[in-house]
């Protein structure tokens, strides 16, 4: 197609959108203005036509509002949708105009039929541009939502009508009908059920339980799909291989290895960017994995891979190298927070502004703490069981948290090059656990921190501070720690002569750090001097923020990610993520 085509078809895609978004405005003034509403009934009946979609009500505003959004999102279900039920419109239309004078003699009429049939025109016209498909399961996934949720309507609905004595003559079949005919019409009054008569808020009620049903099934059908693979086998091995070369470039770089993240490569295969969707976000984190040159074409990939799908792209966690590439190929940035990297040659315990910690870690010892530091692989298969039960009876919830700094895997047989940490107390009782994961050949990243609530304040510190004291003959330069969200926030909203808004900022963390430590993380990392690595999140768009704020968080495991039943057989494909040798013990131990 050439240039002007082109144009044509992007202009007319654009006219469709907008129709639908001013029909829905119409249709929602119909429903506060009373005097508007009775004008579009009126038009609705007898020998006037409105246009498509233009039916003055809260529930067809609904379903514009939900067909407008899925157009700009290049659904191509909510083309065909739309293509059908106005070309339908356009042709009842056309018929009555040439049947019956009395529908011609009204130039409102033809009004309408014009602007329906310039709808659909503009549809036909810039149909390239709605290329985007749904997943597969979305058909019965929606059948299912709409046989379930009429039954259950219909079941409500009859109740209703039953209970409140609106029907002492009416049979039950007709209390069915009024129901049926009342939630398919969403207002109109049933006719040919004389003996049903019903308080006004039982039809309120049918009327709400169909809109909700209509936009669950609206949901289902126009939902997008999910990624459809896990890191596989293969995947991982590349991604190894790539971090064997390159995994000194970002301290994130092995946590790409989570096995509940898809991968995208170059056309080269030397860079990947990995990634998770969620609520239609695909969410990358950490910088892309591999030569730095190749990044721009994973980067391509994965971009083209979410407009394909209608995804949201974001990123998570990046550098500010990541962070310039990714800006590069059209998204913006906002600063996050920083990560505290400790550089080993420059630390050092002396000093007056490290008393704190060089008193908390005499402290500890004097109580007879000790600390043995050993690679997983060098620690054999029964300690590794004993460590990992340990470390779950620790966890603080249910919910294993993390996803662009954690690896949420602890005691794979994969990772024998992680870093352990066993802190005893003077008895030989376990009492916390530390886990790192590679940063290249010469760094550590955090990635697991545990501890018995029972055990002695500064344990952390103290395994910490014993890391960095044997770190040289572990052949580690530099060490990752905790990543501190709005860390600037923090250290600038507390100064002398900071704004206003600085200061209301600081209070809402402060607020909110009663439950996700947001402030205790950055008072942690600060007492050991480190240097403060920003890190980005990285969005196309300023009104998609809410939206990839609501996947990260489901991402962390601070919130549940929604889901829907999978219904007939719909499930998603994980072509890896096989269960660790350790794993599969568990499941036989527990079998027999």
């Amino acid at each position: 197609m050439n240039e002007s085509g082109t144009r044509l078809s992007r202009i007319s895609a654009r006219t469709a959108i907008w129709y639908l978004r001013v029909v829905c405005c119409l249709d929602l003034l119909g429903g506060v203005s009373l005097s508007f509403r009775d004008q579009i009934r009126h038009h609705n009946q007898g020998d006037f036509y409105t246009p498509y979609l233009l039916t003055a009500g809260f529930s067809s505003a609904v379903f514009a509002l939900f067909l407008a959004v899925m157009m700009n999102r290049r659904k191509r279900a909510a083309w065909i949708a739309n293509g059908v039920l106005a070309g339908l419109t356009v042709l009842g239309m056309l018929l009555a105009l040439a049947a019956e004078p009395s529908v011609r003699s009204h130039w409102f009429n033809w009004v309408s039929t014009g602007l329906t049939a310039l709808f659909t025109t503009a549809l036909l016209t810039g149909r390239q541009h709605f290329q985007v498909r749904g997943d597969r399961a979305n058909p019965r996934l929606a059948t299912g939502v709409l046989l379930g949720g009429g039954a259950l309507t219909l079941l409500l609905g009859t109740l209703l009508v039953s209970v409140t004595g609106g029907a002492p003559e009416a049979s039950i079949a007709d209390r069915v009908h009024y129901v049926f005919v009342r939630a398919l019409t969403m207002g109109f009054e049933p006719a040919g059920v004389a003996d049903v008569d019903v308080p006004r808020w039982v039809d309120v009620g049918i009327n709400v339980m169909s809109v909700g049903v209509l936009l669950v099934v609206l949901y289902a059908l126009f939902r997008a799909p999910k990624g459809t693979e896990y890191l596989s086998r293969e995947d991982e091995q590349r991604l190894r291989a790539l971090l064997e070369r390159h995994g000194a470039r970002d301290s994130l770089g092995y946590f790409a290895l989570r096995r509940d993240k898809s991968v995208i490569f170059s056309p080269s295969g030397k860079a990947a960017v990995t990634y998770r969707v969620l609520g239609g976000v695909s969410l990358a984190s950490g910088d892309p994995i591999g030569d730095v040159e190749a990044w721009p074409g994973a980067i391509e990939a994965w971009l083209r891979d979410a407009r394909d799908h209608a995804w949201v792209p974001a990123v998570t966690g990046a550098s500010e190298e990541g962070g310039t590439v990714y800006a590069r190929h059209g998204l913006d940035a906002l600063e996050l927070g920083d990560e505290a990297i400790v550089e080993v040659a420059d630390f050092s315990l002396e000093g007056r502004a490290m008393r704190v910690v060089r008193q908390a870690h005499k402290r500890v010892q004097r109580a007879g703490y000790s600390v043995r530091i050993r690679r997983h692989e060098d620690i054999a298969d029964e300690e590794m069981e004993t460590l990992v039960r340990r470390a779950d009876q620790w966890r603080d919830g249910a919910t294993e948290r993390g996803f662009s700094m954690a690896l949420g895997r602890l005691g794979d047989p994969d990772d024998g090059c992680c870093v352990m940490l066993e802190c005893r107390d003077g008895e030989g009782e376990l009492r916390a656990l530390l886990s790192f994961v590679p940063w290249g050949e010469r760094g550590l990243s955090l990635d697991l921190m545990r501890r018995d609530r029972q055990s002695e304040n500064g344990l952390m510190e103290f395994m910490i501070i014993e890391l960095l004291g044997q770190a040289r003959d572990l052949g580690v330069e530099r060490v990752s720690l905790n990543f501190a969200v709005f860390r600037a926030v923090f250290e600038r909203g507390s100064r002398l002569g900071a704004g206003p808004f600085l200061r209301a900022w600081r209070s809402v963390l402060v607020f909110f750090s009663r439950w996700w430590q947001i402030e205790s993380l950055y008072r942690a990392n600060a007492k050991y001097h480190p240097q403060w690595e920003p890190r980005y999140v990285l969005f196309e768009r300023s009104r998609d923020l809410p939206r990839i704020a609501l996947a990260n968080a489901c991402a962390e495991g601070f919130l549940p990610a929604p889901r829907l039943p999978a219904l007939f057989g719909a499930r998603r494909r994980a072509t890896t993520a096989k269960p660790s040798t350790r794993e599969q013990e568990r499941e036989l131990e527990r079998a027999a």
